[in-house]
């Protein structure tokens, strides 16, 4: 009997040890999982275009987003020779020719018969045309009017008389009328939505690096235009380009008014391309 009480203590204590060196699932160590891999930084699409189709109180547009930390603005008029473009075909033919295309191109305010600018015109920082105050029919004495303006990065849009009290550092310039938005208000004599409707284009500020260009593909009035800056926009200050003789060229099957004919042209160039 001793013998047996003996060799059942042998087993238990085996039993226990056995036990006690088996660790518990939950303290079963595991492998750690893998750390988790940093997403891939969104590579900057060096092919993207500032323009896109945009659509807004059943108009359809062409809208062109230019961040001038990106793109550089140029304000032309006249070839090397004196010679008006007169019209964004030649203007691009032209520059090209030159060894500096731009990405987009819009006729840039309103003209006279041999396509001079009706009101100020500075280009390379050069005056070559003066500010017009004075009174009179059609669009451009539409008053308050204004003046599109950038140095270097940055852009402003001020009213006629507003500019030339402040003067501020100019590289290019163009006077229009008249002002779609200003400080965030419509002008105060657009109707809601008028009866005049035309091929219409403009230029707003979404801030002070953020020049929007706009050209109705249909007829629109007035109010409507005003508003897409605005609300669709989000452009606090914006300015009138013209009308009927509108004209845009932009890649991608977006170019409005190919060939009708221009005086002053905005163009768009990509920062890293030389400046002709």
């Amino acid at each position: 009997m001793a013998r047996l009480f003996s060799m059942l203590a042998l087993l238990l204590t085996a039993a226990c040890g056995a036990a006690v060196s088996t660790p518990k699932p939950a303290e079963v160590a595991r492998p750690a999982p893998p750390a988790a891999e940093a997403a891939p930084a969104p590579e900057a699409s060096a092919t993207a275009q500032p323009c896109r189709p945009v659509s807004f109180e059943a108009v359809d547009y062409t809208v062109c987003e230019v961040d001038l930390r990106r793109y550089r603005l140029g304000l032309f008029w006249q070839d090397r020779d004196g010679r008006p473009y007169g019209s964004l075909y030649a203007f691009k033919r032209a520059m090209a020719a030159a060894g500096d295309p731009p990405l987009v191109a819009m006729n840039a305010g309103m003209y006279h018969a041999d396509l001079s600018p009706v009101g100020l015109f500075v280009s390379g920082g050069r005056e070559l045309s003066p500010a017009n105050e004075a009174d009179g029919d059609g669009n451009f004495f539409m008053k308050p009017n204004g003046i599109f303006y950038t140095d270097g990065e940055r852009a402003g849009i001020l009213e006629t008389g507003a500019y030339l009290r402040q003067a501020p550092a100019t590289g290019i310039a163009t006077q229009s009328g008249p002002l779609l938005v200003i400080n965030g208000a419509l002008h105060p004599l657009f109707s809601d939505d008028g009866p005049s409707r035309k091929t219409r284009n403009g230029i707003g500020l979404r801030d002070d690096h953020t020049v929007i260009f706009a050209i109705s593909r249909d007829g629109v009035s007035f109010g409507s235009f005003a508003r897409l800056f605005r609300d669709a926009l989000g452009c606090r200050n914006a300015l009138y380009l013209d009308g009927s003789v509108s004209a845009l060229s932009a890649p991608d099957g977006l170019s409005v008014g190919w060939g009708i004919r221009v005086g002053p042209i905005l163009a768009v160039f990509d920062r890293s391309a030389p400046v002709s």
